[in-house]
């Protein structure tokens, strides 16, 4: 085969094109920072003062594969990300720092996730926002943007946020 390459687990041979397609491994990088990006978006838009929100968080973020992740690391990372540092601290304050970071995380991803991932990825989101109570507005602005970011349409985001509400997480 003219301009192929060989894969050192298979033995396989693959034209040139293949170099281009994700790896596994990438693939799962990818995810894994997508639910980091996602958490770290949701706890800013509801404020680090609910401590279910942060233990969420953080739970999202363990579940994702940084299971040596704790709250300070977390929260550092927020405010490393967000740039606000200790007005942090301030209830509800919007994620809008984080949404470079969150259509980073999220766009390039989003073509190689099935509907459900997708969809995953959301409710992932939404569950840290009801971890302290019902959704604040910036949560479904924060949500909003997740949604977009994932190809997901407007109404079918209110949907999914709607049976968060009534699911068990």
């Amino acid at each position: 085969m003219i301009g192929s390459v060989q894969c050192t687990s298979c033995h396989g041979r693959y034209g040139v094109r293949s170099l281009e397609q994700l790896t596994s491994v990438r693939l799962s990088g990818m995810l894994r920072d997508a639910q980091y990006t996602v958490a770290l978006a949701l706890l800013a838009a509801g404020g680090t003062g609910s401590r279910a929100a942060r233990e969420a968080a953080c739970t999202v973020v363990r579940d994702a594969g940084f299971e040596d992740c704790g709250e300070a690391q977390v929260l550092a990372a927020l405010a490393a990300l967000s740039g606000l540092g200790d007005e942090l601290q301030e209830a509800h304050r919007p994620a809008e720092a984080l949404t470079v970071e969150v259509h980073a995380a999220l766009e390039p991803l989003t073509p190689h996730l099935a509907q459900q991932g997708r969809e995953r990825l959301l409710l992932q989101g939404a569950w840290i926002a009801l971890s302290d109570g019902r959704y604040l507005p910036q949560e479904r602005e924060a949500l909003a943007v997740v949604g977009r970011c994932l190809g997901l349409g407007e109404e079918q985001v209110g949907t999914l946020l709607e049976a968060a509400t009534r699911a068990a997480h």
